[in-house]
């Protein structure tokens, strides 16, 4: 299990069934069922395709907000942050150790855009203490991969 899930998380899932199989020795009847197994117990929870939007007409602004909230008692932080990864703006939602307990990642239009999605959504909630937003002014690297302006590739090459 373990080895095709780091061939996976090393190729971004871009690899077919028979390249995994190749890779390991197996059938390629073998790895689909051992991929279809993973997904159905939700250890493979889905798929990305890793995008350089500034090299894109896009305009995406990524901020990370902290947040420091009151847990409901009984409810600890699983129920907040659920009112909260269900908004589509929210990419990712951590529970973190340290000076704040929610860690969010959202992308917006715009600064304007992401202001108004903490000022109206986040803020009034009940039991948030306080929040603070950083903007991304560049992504340098993410999910292993560096982004840059040069002309080489940088992408992981697959050999088989």
């Amino acid at each position: 299990m373990n080895e095709i899930l780091d061939i996976l998380d090393n190729h971004g899932g871009k690899l077919t069934n028979a390249q995994v199989a190749k890779m390991l020795g197996k059938t390629e009847a073998e790895v689909a069922a051992e991929i279809t197994g993973l997904e159905k117990e939700h250890v493979i929870v889905g798929y990305k395709t890793l995008i350089d939007w500034d090299k894109t007409d896009r305009d995406i602004v990524t901020a990370l907000i902290e947040i420091r909230i009151t847990p409901q008692r009984g409810q600890g932080f699983d129920t907040f942050a659920e009112r909260i990864y269900k908004y589509p703006q929210v990419k990712s939602l951590y529970l973190m150790s340290g000076g704040y307990d929610l860690a969010v990642t959202i992308e917006g239009k715009s600064m304007k855009d992401v202001a108004l999605f903490v000022a109206q959504k986040l803020a009034p909630m009940d039991s948030v203490i306080s929040t603070t937003t950083h903007f991304v002014l560049r992504k340098y690297k993410e999910e292993g991969i560096v982004f840059n302006d040069k002309e080489e590739d940088n992408r992981q090459v697959i050999t088989l």
